[in-house]
């Protein structure tokens, strides 16, 4: 497996390979996810190259313990050599568990906040992906959104907030994944290539045992606005 080191800000590099790499949705969503208050402990569902925990790191209120977690032992690896390559093992914590079996990750109530880029497709739509590494990053085809939703569930205490980024022809999939156990949607966030375009993605953060009411939409994020460009450090 080759390894490539990518910037990921404040001087710090993460290791990623052809197969574990990051996007621009991993980007926004460790943006539109970031705790707001100090002290959190978050768990990053399906962390892969452990992108999302290595940007929370540069936010303006930055957790006291983040737990990326992945089921593919390569994925896993290429955290750790990231972690000793910055030297920070003792914030940052990388395992290897799969989500379908929630108590291999942590105890239930564990965590303040839960963030997942989760695959996207269903297993039966399109053409399969060219590695069953990308096949598991990209298809649920080992484990579904519904027990994702119940992983994020189990790991988070009442109260807790979970926080998605996803295709919005399948927003339902995961609003209905997510009432089940007891996660309600308090903010969503579109997000369009241009002012002109149907939007490409979904952010949508939930709180667990929250009330029915209260949703609030954001407004859309444009790629390559102003705010955008902010988010990735780039001036414009």
């Amino acid at each position: 497996m080759a390894i490539h080191w990518e910037p990921v800000g404040d001087g710090r590099v993460l290791a990623v390979s052809d197969d574990h790499r990051f996007g621009t949705d991993t980007v926004i969503l460790s943006y539109f996810a970031a705790p707001q208050t100090a002290g959190e402990a978050v768990c990053d569902l399906g962390t892969g190259c452990g992108c999302i925990p290595f940007l929370l790191l540069n936010q303006p209120v930055a957790p006291r313990r983040i737990l990326g977690v992945d089921k593919q032992p390569d994925a896993i690896m290429l955290c750790r050599l990231s972690a000793d390559k910055n030297k920070l093992h003792g914030l940052l914590q990388f395992a290897e568990a799969d989500w379908c079996f929630p108590k291999s990750i942590a105890a239930a109530g564990s965590f303040d906040r839960v963030i997942c880029n989760p695959p996207y497709f269903d297993r039966n739509a399109g053409a399969n992906a060219p590695t069953a590494e990308k096949r598991t990053a990209r298809q649920d085809a080992t484990c579904s959104v519904e027990e994702l939703a119940v992983a994020a569930s189990f790991v988070l205490h009442t109260g807790g907030k979970a926080a998605f980024v996803f295709r919005p022809e399948r927003l339902w999939v995961l609003l209905e994944a997510l009432s089940r156990v007891r996660l309600v949607p308090k903010r969503m966030r579109f997000v369009h290539q241009s002012v002109q375009a149907a939007p490409s993605v979904v952010m949508v953060e939930c709180r667990k045992g929250g009330s029915a009411e209260g949703l609030v939409v954001e407004p859309p994020l444009i790629v390559e606005s102003d705010e955008y460009f902010r988010i990735y450090g780039i001036e414009h």
